[in-house]
């Protein structure tokens, strides 16, 4: 046997309402620019709206013009989706707050997750939204899941529940002495005062 292997997601495609709702959230409240715009090839009766959430994939909707909101929260059963989770710079994530406040759309307020900031809300279909923001930036060429291997590997070694900021820190320094060659036989920490 083979495992199959990813290399990241390619888009995701959620039931929508119809087509006006789903562009005024999509685009009108989180930003993605409305790219693409098709029938649904297995129904004629959906379009299939394709937006573009920052970096190039897609988040697609299937729309119906007769379909409404059935949910004050979409099912949390197993199997189903509990959340989508959408990266924002820091100076957004600080206007985050305002910004939904503005449109009388209730948030969880910040959650300080260690390795990220988060806030909650939810779709006018009632799909858990996260707009999410590190608190670190990971060292050129490497990725946020680098770092954040490295500092789980840390935060268990110091016997820590969750990764805290000296885990990351920490990693981002290995990740550097890993990767950038210096010419010092000694790279380790100095007090030159």
């Amino acid at each position: 046997m083979q495992k199959i292997q990813t290399l990241g997601v390619h888009h995701i495609t959620l039931t929508g309402a119809d087509r006006q709702s789903s562009i005024d959230f999509w685009e009108g409240v989180l930003g993605m620019p409305f790219i693409f715009d098709q029938p649904n090839l297995d129904d004629p009766d959906e379009g299939h709206l394709y937006f573009d959430p920052g970096d190039g994939r897609l988040i697609t909707i299937f729309t119906n013009e007769n379909r409404k909101r059935v949910h004050n929260r979409t099912p949390m059963d197993p199997g189903c989706v509990h959340h989508l989770a959408f990266e924002v710079d820091r100076a957004m994530f600080d206007q985050v707050p305002a910004r939904l406040e503005a449109r009388g759309i209730g948030h969880s307020g910040v959650k300080d997750r260690g390795f990220m900031h988060s806030i909650y809300f939810k779709d006018p279909l009632g799909l858990l939204i996260e707009l999410a923001c590190y608190t670190f930036i990971p060292p050129r060429g490497s990725s946020h899941a680098e770092v954040m291997l490295e500092a789980h590997k840390l935060r268990v070694a110091a016997g820590y529940d969750h990764i805290q900021r000296q885990h990351l820190a920490d990693a981002v320094v290995k990740i550097v002495e890993r990767g950038q060659a210096s010419l010092s036989d000694d790279r380790g920490a100095k007090n030159p005062y």
